[in-house]
């Protein structure tokens, strides 16, 4: 029997599991990436407004550290320098829980132990999983080129933006082949493979702020760091920047084969369900808060939160930093300053682009909210759940402190968010006290639409458990589309009202209503009553 039977059947397997995942990838990028391209072919019309755009964003460390170097002014080169890095990092964040979710998590939940009873070979599901992936990417990479091509932009560029964006998830396919390997759960891996996005990240940054302006300061060269981080690979194809580097796109599919054929060696090393890491022995007595089923939730939300928290920190008080560069980017476009108006909901431009990073860090947070409650589902199918409840815990107790535990770790992400930005703001404008105070306040208006997100997935979680993972991404998607772009895409009114978000004062741009956000507190409870009694009257597991 060769060490890849079995390779096809459980490929289809994975096909089978994850068709709805798979789908809203491969589809939401290129949706994504042409709703994009539009927005910022408004903002940037013609050849003055691009030449502006270029100067500024080559001169800011800021805007070179978070959007990449800008690679001209071609209407192409200006849609890669806002577009890339969030394109890439969800083909690179998707890559890795796709892998995960059929490697490590097989081998964490037994399945991987029941499958290889059969016969199928020693790499056969390590090899499936790694086939989809890369499928999936080379697919999501084919329609986003054809989207660019649909908003207008020349075909080569296209092509070449579209590959090295997916070249960014072939080659963390890779990257997270070996974290499989290396971790026993499937969160040790997550974090593994996280972590090594997050250095790529801080690798192109420090790339992109450490290179040289060119051609009268419209372009950027990068320093030698973007070339260690596979984040910066993708810029240095130059799509769109006068003779596009094809030659670059070999580093990824390098990368790819040297961390599988790297996972093939390592899996030879280990036993099913190990890891090569061993896992750290715990106390030998628990701490007393784990009796209680919000210090449980406390302990196993930490991490997690803390994450998020340095996250949101940094870029809050770069954002606050950066807003007089942004702000003259913006009154040099017109359309641009229209733009930020309409998403900040206010005549005042410096606050209107206050209010639209504050409605930025909400919907960022929001996926904290899905990526919290979504633990519910995971401990269900898991077995933890079953546990707990044969214990003197009742079904609504533990859901309850479940939302509890969510809403205010987004409680205090939004303020955190605020506080950074208003410090960031005030120390360029004088005043860092009352600004942070002044923008921590209005970033607590935004609560009321993350308790209707918290309250949309404990529903799908108590009344549609099997589709409570996929409808609640598809939901948070939907808001962004709605809520963020949905003005600019001058979307209809009845298509917006759809998202919480189009429902929030745009503090601090205008003075908040009492009235909406009223409502959005009583739909999110709503929601929430429904879920639990959905919870309470359904079998466990489910």
């Amino acid at each position: 029997m060769s060490a890849f039977t079995g390779t096809g059947r459980l490929a289809r397997l994975v096909l089978r599991r994850d068709r709805v995942r798979l789908a809203i990838w491969v589809l939401g990028t290129p949706l994504l990436g042409y709703a994009l391209a539009g927005s910022v072919k408004e903002f940037y019309p013609d050849e003055a407004s691009r030449a502006g755009y270029a100067s500024t964003s080559a001169s800011s460390l800021v805007a070179r550290a978070f959007n990449g170097p800008i690679a001209g002014t071609d209407l192409g080169a200006v849609v890669v320098a806002e577009t890339y890095v969030t394109l890439a990092l969800l083909a690179a964040l998707l890559s890795t829980f796709a892998v995960v979710r059929h490697t490590r998590q097989n081998e964490e939940t037994g399945r991987a132990e029941l499958l290889g009873a059969s016969v199928v070979g020693r790499y056969a599901l390590l090899t499936a999983a790694l086939l989809v992936v890369v499928a999936a990417n080379v697919a999501a990479t084919a329609l986003l080129a054809a989207a660019l091509a649909g908003a207008g932009l020349p075909l080569a560029g296209s092509v070449a933006a579209a590959a090295a964006v997916g070249g960014v998830g072939v080659a963390f396919t890779g990257v997270t082949a070996v974290a499989a390997q290396l971790s026993v759960t499937s969160r040790g891996a997550n974090a593994l493979a996280a972590a090594a996005v997050g250095i790529a990240f801080l690798l192109r940054a420090a790339g992109d702020v450490l290179g040289e302006q060119t051609e009268g300061g419209l372009r950027v060269v990068s320093a030698w760091p973007s070339w260690l981080s596979p984040l910066g690979w993708g810029n240095q194809v130059r799509a769109f920047g006068g003779g596009e580097r094809w030659w670059v796109l070999a580093l990824p599919v390098a990368l790819l084969v040297a961390g599988v054929a790297a996972a093939y060696a390592l899996a030879e090393r280990r036993d099913i369900g190990a890891g090569l890491v061993a896992p750290r022995r715990g106390p030998a007595t628990a701490a007393p808060g784990l009796l209680s089923p919000a210090g449980l939730a406390w302990r196993l939300q930490r991490g997690t939160l803390l994450g998020w928290a340095v996250g949101v920190a940094v870029l809050g008080f770069s954002m606050g930093i950066a807003n007089d560069e942004f702000n003259a980017m913006i009154e040099e476009n017109p359309a641009a300053a229209e733009a930020i108006s309409a998403m900040g909901g206010g005549a005042r431009l410096i606050d209107a682009y206050l209010a639209a990073m504050l409605g930025l860090f909400a919907l960022t947070i929001g996926a904290y909210v899905v990526q919290a409650l979504l633990r519910t589902r995971g401990d269900e199918t898991d077995g933890p759940l079953e546990a707990v409840l044969a214990t003197a815990v009742g079904r609504t107790r533990w859901l309850t402190t479940q939302v509890v535990a969510a809403t205010l770790g987004a409680l205090a992400l939004v303020l955190l968010g605020g506080l950074t930005t208003g410090l960031g703001y005030g120390l360029v404008a004088g005043d860092p006290l009352g600004r942070a105070v002044e923008l921590g306040g209005a970033a607590l208006v935004r609560l009321p639409a993350l308790l209707v997100v918290a309250g949309v997935v404990t529903a799908l979680f108590g009344l549609l458990p099997r589709w409570s993972v996929a409808l609640s991404w598809a939901a948070l998607i939907a808001f962004l589309l709605l809520g963020q772009l949905g003005a600019v895409l001058d979307l209809p009114q009845a298509a917006l009202n759809l998202s919480p978000y189009t429902h929030v004062p745009s503090a601090p741009a205008v003075d908040p209503a009492a009235l909406p956000l009223v409502v959005l507190t009583g739909v999110g409870a709503a929601l929430l009553v429904a879920g639990t009694a959905g919870f309470r009257r359904r079998d466990v597991p489910s």
